[in-house]
C-alpha cells in the first residue's frame, strides 16, 4: 500500500462509525425478558426470530451471547463517553440493568449456563426443541462461565466497584478448572466431570480466557491477569506446528481452526507490554501470516483447514474470524511496523466491509461460503451484540490512534 497513514486513518473511521452504527441498531431493538439484549434476527432475510423459529426464539436466552454484550456494551460506553455522551447514556442505561440481572443468575452458584428457558433455568436444548434441565456440578466450568464473569468484571469495574473484588476473586477457579480438566467446552450436553475428562485438549478455553487478560488490564487490575502468560507459554509449546506455522485445535491432531489462532494472537497482544519480547512478537506474527494465508477463502476466512495439507476442511466461512484479523494485524502492526501485517489488515478489512457487512441495518453476514450468505449458525443463532465485530475493530481504533490517527475518536454518527 502506497499510503499506510492514509489507509490507518481512513479504516479507523469507519470502524469507529460501523460500532456506533451497530450499538445504535442494538439499542434500538426491545429488550427481551427481564431486561436481556435482544439480537435475534434474521442476518440473511432481516427477519425477527418468532415463537416458531425452535431454538431461535425469545424464549430461548443463551448466556453467551449477554455476558458478550455486557463486556461489549460497557466497552463501548467508556469510548464513547468524550466523543459521544448521548450514545455512552444510552448504553449504560441498558447495561447497568443487564449487570444486574447476571449478577443475580451468577450468585446462585457461581455459574452461568449456555441456555435458559423462559424461566431462566439451565436447559440443554436439542434441535428438535426438546429440553431438559441442565446439570449443574459445582465444579465444572464452561465458556458461559467465561463470557459472563468477564462481562461482570467489566460492568463492575464501571458501575459497581465495591463489587469488583469479589468477582476477581472468582478467576482463579476458572483458571483452575481449565488447566486441571474441569472445562466442559460442549455445552449442549449435560454438564459432568465424565465428559469434561473425555473431551478433546483443545486450546479453545485457554485463549478465550486470554481475552480477559487485556481488560485487566485497563481497568487496572493486571494482577488479577498473571495466568495469561501461563497460558500462552502453555499453547506455544503445546499446539504450535513449527513446519506450518498453524495452531492445531488439539496437539496431534490435523484440524486447525484458523480463526481461533487469530484470535490467540490478538488476545496476546492485547495483552502484552509494550516492551514484549521481541522474538515472541516475531512468533506471533507468523501465526498470523500462517493461519490468515491458510484460512482465507472466497469471501473470508475458512472455518478449519488440515494442518499436514493446507486443505480446507470446511466450506463455511463465519463473519467474526475477519474482524478478529483486523484486531490482531493491527495490534501486530502497531507493534512490529511489518508490510505483511498491514498487508493482512487491508485484506481482512476489504473482505469484511465488501462482502459480510450490510450497512443498513449494521450488522454482518453470520456465514457465508463461496457461493454468497448461507443461514448456517457458528455458534448461537442470536447476532453479534459488539463483541467479536465490536470490541474487535474498537482495539484497531486504539492501535490505530497510538499510531497517530488522531481524529478516529469522533464519531459521525449522532446519537
Amino acid at each position: 500500500m502506497s499510503d499506510p497513514a492514509g489507509f490507518i486513518e481512513r479504516a479507523a473511521r469507519v470502524y469507529v462509525d460501523a460500532n456506533a452504527a451497530s450499538l445504535h441498531w442494538l439499542l434500538a431493538r426491545p429488550l427481551l425478558g427481564p431486561g436481556f439484549l435482544n439480537s435475534k434476527q434474521n442476518s440473511m432475510t432481516l427477519a425477527d426470530y418468532g415463537p416458531g423459529d425452535g431454538l431461535r426464539s425469545p424464549q430461548f436466552t443463551y448466556g453467551w451471547i449477554q455476558g458478550r454484550g455486557l463486556e461489549a456494551l460497557v466497552t463501548h460506553a467508556a469510548f464513547f463517553a468524550a466523543s459521544d455522551p448521548e450514545l455512552t447514556a444510552s448504553i449504560d442505561a441498558v447495561a447497568r440493568p443487564l449487570y444486574d440481572i447476571l449478577r443475580r443468575l451468577w450468585s446462585g452458584n457461581g455459574h452461568a449456563y449456555f441456555c435458559y428457558d423462559p424461566n431462566l433455568e439451565p436447559i440443554v436444548a436439542a434441535p428438535n426443541g426438546v429440553t431438559t434441565p441442565q446439570a449443574q456440578p459445582a465444579g465444572i466450568y464452561t465458556y458461559s462461565d467465561i463470557f459472563v464473569l468477564k462481562g461482570l468484571i467489566a460492568a463492575a469495574a464501571r458501575y459497581d466497584v465495591p463489587h469488583l473484588d469479589g468477582y476477581l476473586a472468582q478467576l482463579p477457579a476458572l483458571v483452575d478448572a481449565i488447566e486441571g480438566g474441569q472445562f466442559q467446552m460442549d455445552e449442549r450436553q449435560p454438564l459432568s466431570a465424565e465428559a469434561a475428562r473425555n473431551q478433546p485438549a483443545d486450546f479453545g478455553p485457554r485463549m478465550i480466557l486470554l481475552g480477559a487478560a487485556g481488560m485487566l488490564n485497563r481497568i487496572g487490575r493486571p494482577d488479577a491477569a498473571r495466568f495469561a502468560d501461563r497460558f500462552i507459554a502453555h499453547v506455544l509449546e503445546h499446539y504450535l506446528d513449527p513446519a506450518s506455522g498453524l495452531l492445531r485445535n488439539v496437539p496431534g491432531m490435523d484440524v486447525c481452526n484458523v480463526g481461533h489462532g487469530i484470535e490467540f494472537v490478538g488476545f496476546v497482544l492485547d495483552y502484552l507490554p509494550r516492551d514484549a519480547d521481541l522474538a515472541l512478537m516475531k512468533r506471533l506474527q507468523a501465526i498470523l501470516i500462517a493461519s490468515f494465508n491458510a484460512g482465507l477463502h472466497g469471501p473470508g476466512v475458512a472455518l478449519t483447514v488440515s494442518v499436514a495439507s493446507g486443505r480446507l476442511t470446511s466450506p463455511y466461512c463465519p463473519w467474526w474470524s475477519l474482524p478478529e484479523t483486523i484486531r490482531s494485524a493491527a495490534l501486530c502492526h502497531e507493534r512490529t511496523g511489518d508490510a505483511r501485517a498491514l498487508d493482512i489488515w487491508q485484506k481482512a478489512h476489504a473482505a469484511f466491509f465488501d462482502s459480510y457487512w450490510r450497512g443498513e441495518p449494521a450488522i454482518a453476514y453470520q456465514t457465508m461460503t463461496k457461493d454468497g450468505p448461507v443461514d448456517f449458525v457458528p455458534a448461537t443463532p442470536d447476532l453479534d451484540p459488539g463483541y467479536h465485530t465490536g470490541l474487535s475493530l474498537l482495539a484497531a481504533v486504539e492501535a490505530a490512534t497510538r499510531m497517530g490517527a488522531g481524529s478516529a475518536l469522533q464519531t459521525s454518527i449522532g446519537a
